[in-house]
C-alpha cells in the first residue's frame, strides 16, 4: 500500500495555520486594564477612576490670561479691553451680536427684540445710566456665564468673540450719547457743517 503525499503549498499553509493557532490566546480580548466603572481592590475609595492630578492642565486650555477670559483681575470686572479695539473688532462685534444677541436686545439694544415682542421677558436697556457706567468686564461677564433669563454663552461664542460684542455693545451706548467732545478734533469742523442752520427768529 502506498502513501500518499499532501501537496508543498497545502502542507505550508497547513503549517502556518498551526502556528498561528499556537500563537492565539483566548484572553486577548481580555486585557490587563480596567474597564469604566470597574472596582478596583488597589485604591482605598474601591474605585479605578481617578481624578487628575491637582494642577494638571488640558490640551488648549491654559488659562494664563485672566483678563482676556473672565473679564476679571484680582476679582474685579476690568475697565479696559485686554485687546485692540478697532475697526476689525466692532465689525466682528457687530455680526456676533446680530446673531446671538439682536433677537432678545433689538439691534438698537433697547432690550425690545423680535423675541421679546413674542412674549419673552424684556432685558434691560443698553442705554439706562446704570449700565452706560458698567465696566467693560462686566458685560463679558453676564456673556460668559449668563444672567436672569440670560443663558450663559461661554461654550457657544469664543472669549475674543464675547469681547468683540461687548466692544460693540458700548459703541451702541456711545452713538446714542454721544457729544461733540467725544468726536476728534480734526473732524468736528465737517460735523458741524453738515448740522442744518438754526432758522432765524
Amino acid at each position: 500500500m502506498t502513501s500518499r503525499r499532501l501537496p508543498p503549498t497545502f502542507a505550508a499553509a497547513l503549517v502556518g495555520w498551526a502556528v498561528c493557532c499556537a500563537g492565539c490566546h483566548r484572553d486577548m480580548h481580555d486585557q490587563p486594564r480596567y474597564e469604566p466603572l470597574e472596582a478596583s481592590d488597589f485604591f482605598a475609595d474601591g474605585q479605578s477612576a481617578r481624578l487628575p492630578v491637582p494642577g494638571t492642565v488640558a490640551r488648549g486650555q491654559l488659562n494664563e490670561d485672566q483678563a482676556l477670559l473672565t473679564g476679571k483681575e484680582g476679582g474685579q470686572f476690568v475697565t479696559q479691553f485686554p485687546l485692540e479695539v478697532d475697526r476689525a473688532l466692532l465689525e466682528r462685534g457687530r455680526e456676533r451680536f446680530g446673531i446671538y444677541c439682536a433677537v432678545c436686545h433689538a439691534a438698537t439694544g433697547e432690550g425690545d427684540g423680535m423675541v421679546v415682542r413674542r412674549g419673552f421677558r424684556r432685558p434691560p436697556s443698553y442705554h439706562i445710566q446704570r449700565l452706560r457706567d458698567a465696566p467693560p468686564g462686566h458685560f463679558f461677564d453676564v456673556i460668559t456665564n449668563g444672567f436672569g433669563a440670560m443663558p450663559r454663552f461661554a461654550d457657544r461664542i469664543e472669549p475674543q468673540d464675547r469681547w468683540a460684542i461687548v466692544a460693540y455693545v458700548q459703541a451702541l451706548q456711545l452713538s446714542r450719547n454721544a457729544s461733540i467732545e467725544d468726536v476728534p478734533a480734526d473732524e468736528r469742523s465737517s460735523l458741524e457743517e453738515s448740522q442744518p442752520a438754526e432758522a432765524a427768529p
